[in-house]
């Protein structure tokens, strides 16, 4: 089956030239290959489109016609051919991005500002949640998750800079319950508790060089927004294990105050996901390769 639009081309250029021959000569085509294709566009329209001579070809009504509309759908053709080349080459639109709340106004925001002045034809609409989102639901071009993943095909992974945690609490809870000094003092303490898909967190880990230690904690506050236990560590309502960076700056203001220094608590991974797909678009290419250069996993979160 022959291609319409390769056979307007060519009926176009037979009736600018004024003959199979002059055509089939421009096109590098031969006369029978010429006709074969007229005769398609005859044959799929039920009517004849030239009134065929021994020296030359004049167009019936219906050939005039359809000459006029070859020509505009050729141009559209064109015209779309050449959007869609300057949408390939060139990073513009609305990249949705899925993220967890801390990570997003502490880690990502600041990532962002800069990536859009080099980017200034990239729209990059942040969606901030601790619930895990996968990225081909949604609506989701590219999702970052904290913690560690299920294997799943349909998505690429990319490791981004590890995550540090500290675990710390407000002076006016520590004046009230005491400073712990090992992990199992935790149990005697008001934890704030963290929830995910799984339920709530409330088994913290820590090491302290070759040792690791669990510990199972409890509290009346247990919240699936880390934000939310921010705040809740900041009156005074419990101990909290959090996100280093976005904790500093209360800590360097005594708002809140680090505790169990000799413990670590461990480095939690970060994940770049998105669709696994065939063809991946400019803006998504540039805010992966982007990410990733700014955000190596050779080192940790801390600033």
């Amino acid at each position: 089956m022959l291609d319409r639009l390769t056979s307007m081309k060519i009926f176009i250029k037979v009736v600018e030239l004024g003959s199979f021959a002059a055509a089939s000569q421009h096109l590098t085509l031969s006369p029978q290959m010429v006709a074969k294709h007229i005769e398609a566009l005859e044959h799929h329209l039920g009517a004849r489109l030239l009134h065929r001579t021994t020296r030359r070809q004049s167009l019936t009504e219906t050939g005039r016609l359809y000459c006029e509309q070859c020509r505009l759908v050729l141009q559209a053709a064109e015209r779309a051919d050449s959007l869609a080349a300057n949408t390939l080459g060139t990073p513009r639109g609305t990249l949705s991005v899925s993220v967890p709340v801390t990570f997003g106004r502490t880690v990502l925001l600041p990532f962002v500002h800069n990536f859009q002045k080099r980017y200034p034809e990239i729209q990059v609409h942040l969606s901030l949640t601790d619930q895990l989102i996968h990225p081909t639901m949604d609506g989701h071009e590219a999702v970052i998750r904290i913690g560690e993943l299920e294997t799943d095909l349909t998505v690429v992974s990319r490791p981004l800079t590890a995550y540090r945690r500290v675990i710390c609490a407000a002076q006016t809870y520590l004046e009230k319950h005491g400073f712990p000094e090992q992990p199992e003092d935790l149990m005697r303490h008001e934890c704030l508790v963290y929830e995910n898909s799984g339920g709530p967190v409330t088994t913290w880990h820590f090491s302290q060089g070759s040792v690791t230690r669990p510990v199972t904690v409890s509290g009346r506050i247990i919240s699936n927004d880390s934000s939310v236990l921010h705040s809740a560590a900041l009156a005074g309502d419990g101990i909290l294990v959090g996100y280093e960076q976005a904790l500093l700056p209360d800590i360097k203001s005594k708002r809140l105050v680090r505790l169990m220094p000799r413990w670590k608590v461990p480095d939690r991974p970060v994940h770049l996901l998105y669709n696994a797909g065939p063809v991946m678009t400019p803006k998504l290419r540039v805010f992966v390769t982007e990410l990733q250069e700014a955000f190596q996993p050779e080192a940790s979160f801390r600033r």
